[in-house]
């Protein structure tokens, strides 16, 4: 079987895709890199060098952008590319310029006030099991604490657009996303599918930014749908 590799979005660890690996570790190896570098570029050439030779690429969100940047540098050892809840395009001046003060709160100590206040509020749609996944996040962000927030918060400010690397890949591809997320909309979804026809497009009803948490049965049973793609996979 085809390794998978898990990329996880911005302040999450190996607990956002806890649903996925429980169903699909008895399988196939599974690696979920964690993020070192503040420029995407550099990230993407670390996890790299401690992938396996040729692997399946699951990314949500940041992960899903360094997931792009990985098929920009070593496309030929990835066999399928799963980009859940991202966005292809490079950083607005807008949201580059909102980081700022957001970096400054963590680097003098005020990470839990940033996600309290303006990043968890964001992520997810309303649910029966909204107040216990926004507790992970915030669990999952400070367990990871306020230097991985500004290093992967200026490797978002600085990330390259991506809609040449997506019209090149021609392998197995899933495009999935929340039909409530406000962070990364549909249309950024809509977009991607439409630079990889080849691509599956998945719209989850009744999740926002997270469906791996918020939706994780059907986003489960996307992505090992997409792995059958795989030949031999």
């Amino acid at each position: 079987m085809t390794p998978l590799v898990f990329l996880p979005g911005m302040m999450c660890d190996e607990r956002l895709f806890a649903h996925q690996i429980d169903a699909m570790s008895n399988d196939r190896a599974i690696h979920v890199a964690a993020f070192d570098g503040t420029h995407v570029a550099t990230i993407a050439e670390e996890i790299l060098k401690s992938a396996p030779p040729h692997f399946a690429l699951a990314g949500l969100s940041m992960g899903g952008i360094v997931a792009m940047e990985i098929l920009r540098q070593s496309p030929e050892r990835v066999q399928a590319v799963a980009l859940l809840d991202t966005n292809p395009l490079a950083e607005t001046r807008e949201v580059m310029e909102r980081r700022i003060p957001q970096i400054e709160m963590a680097m003098n100590g005020n990470l839990e006030a940033v996600m309290r206040d303006e990043m968890k509020p964001n992520y997810l749609t309303e649910g029966p099991h909204r107040q216990s996944i926004l507790d992970l996040c915030m669990d999952m962000a400070l367990s990871m604490g306020p230097t991985a927030f500004i290093e992967q918060s200026r490797a978002l400010q600085t990330r390259p657009d991506q809609t040449d690397t997506l019209r090149a890949y021609k392998s197995p591809t899933l495009i999935l996303c929340g039909e409530e997320d406000t962070l990364c909309p549909v249309h950024r979804h809509t977009l991607m599918h439409e630079l990889m026809p080849h691509s599956t497009l998945t719209i989850l009803p009744n999740a926002g930014h997270l469906p791996t948490l918020e939706q994780p049965e059907a986003t489960t049973a996307a992505l090992q749908a997409w792995l059958k793609e795989i030949p031999n996979g």
